[in-house]
């Protein structure tokens, strides 16, 4: 994993907008396989030309293939063939009612991932194929393109667990550790073909403020985390920490979040996980004042801070001179080697919605990498 040695580096966390023919192409009910694959290896070579174009240092394959950070396990696993409507997200109606209705006002209710696969069978990889499909694709698109390096977003052990109802296995314990033996293959082919492996963990942060946790003890949230985290470890036996960062957020979705819990609560159990790097949510106006965290909790040695200086719910596009002092602020404190600049959460979380105009998210990350020169000149001179 590179670091900021000579100047601040630039990433981001991973999904991006995908192009509208690909859209219909992952939401259609049947389609010409060999047009799909076609068109996903040049949308990841289009994603990663458009990533280094803009200053980004650190790109992904912008998630082209998949429907989204989930329902992408369901095509790949045998065993996740049940499906449920509950809605499993974030309710803010509870203290602002109404809310969601008024949220979905012209926006339509035609979202073909609103539902949840289920474990209803053993969990066994039946195309670990798509999976060597997006490493090809990947590498592929960064010949003849100057960036640092890559990295690929996958889905946590814990994630799934919370997400993926279990009708099968006979404790949750039992579902969480079959999940960690099926996913550990994903994370070593990523790894094998020298990407950095990246973990997407929401589940870190957003169940605190769900109903099985909401109203019990903090400590009753640890255990649960520390066992997502030790099957984690277990899966990423191996593979060494420089080579994994470890993503975690509040939902990539605006609200008022006032349940959220605070990143001190939970930052001890997040710098447990096995990983070189270390992915926060720092700019949205519910947690853009947690810089402030790490001036009490030490940052490892031999780590990196990836804080979000760049909001990817919204249709600003933030000031250069405002992500350079969100910069500065991580760099005094962890060491400017230690910092790579990146952002929130991902731009095309989901291929059947988006929060931030497609073009408008070329010119924040424009924006991002100009705030890194900004903040590399007062760090370097």
């Amino acid at each position: 994993m590179k670091r900021s040695t000579h100047r601040i580096l630039t990433t981001h966390t991973g999904s991006l907008p995908r192009p509208p023919d690909l859209i219909d192409l992952i939401q259609a009910e049947r389609r010409d396989e060999a047009v799909f694959k076609a068109r996903v290896r040049s949308a990841v070579a289009e994603a990663v030309r458009k990533q280094a174009e803009a200053g980004i240092d650190v790109v992904s394959d912008g998630e082209m293939g998949k429907p989204s950070f989930i329902h992408y396990v369901r095509e790949r696993i045998a065993g996740f063939e049940g499906m449920t409507s509950q809605f499993s997200g974030l309710n803010f109606d509870e203290e602002f009612p109404g809310y969601r209705e008024w949220r979905s006002r012209g926006r339509g209710t035609g979202n073909p991932f609103a539902s949840r696969p289920v474990c209803i069978g053993p969990l066994a990889w039946k195309d670990k194929a798509a999976l060597q499909t997006d490493v090809d694709n990947l590498k592929a698109a960064l010949e003849g393109v100057q960036v640092e390096e890559a990295f690929v977003p996958c889905a946590s052990v814990g994630i799934i667990a919370q997400r993926i109802s279990n009708a099968y296995y006979p404790t949750y314990e039992a579902y969480v550790q079959a999940i960690a033996e099926v996913m550990r293959d994903e994370y070593r082919a990523v790894a094998e073909a020298g990407l950095i492996v990246q973990i997407d963990a929401p589940e870190m942060c957003i169940d605190r403020a769900m109903p099985e946790f909401r109203d019990k003890p903090i400590g009753e949230f640890h255990k649960r985390q520390r066992l997502w985290v030790e099957a984690l470890n277990y899966a990423l036996e191996n593979i060494p920490e420089e080579q994994v960062r470890f993503h975690v957020c509040w939902g990539n979705g605006e609200g008022p979040h006032t349940r959220d819990v605070p990143l001190r609560d939970i930052v001890e159990v997040v710098l447990e996980v096995r990983a070189g790097a270390y992915s926060v949510e720092a700019s949205n106006p519910r947690h853009a004042h947690e810089w402030k965290v790490w001036q009490d909790v030490k940052l490892p040695d031999g780590k990196v801070l990836i804080p979000g200086v760049i909001d990817s719910v919204t249709n600003f596009v933030e000031h250069p001179e405002l992500v350079a002092d969100r910069i500065l602020s991580y760099a005094r404190i962890a060491g400017r080697e230690n910092v790579i600049a990146g952002t929130d959460c991902g731009f095309g979380t989901s291929a059947a919605a988006e929060n931030v105009y497609p073009p408008i998210v070329w010119a924040k990350l424009q924006s991002l990498a100009e705030g890194a020169r900004l903040a590399s000149r007062q760090l370097w001179g």
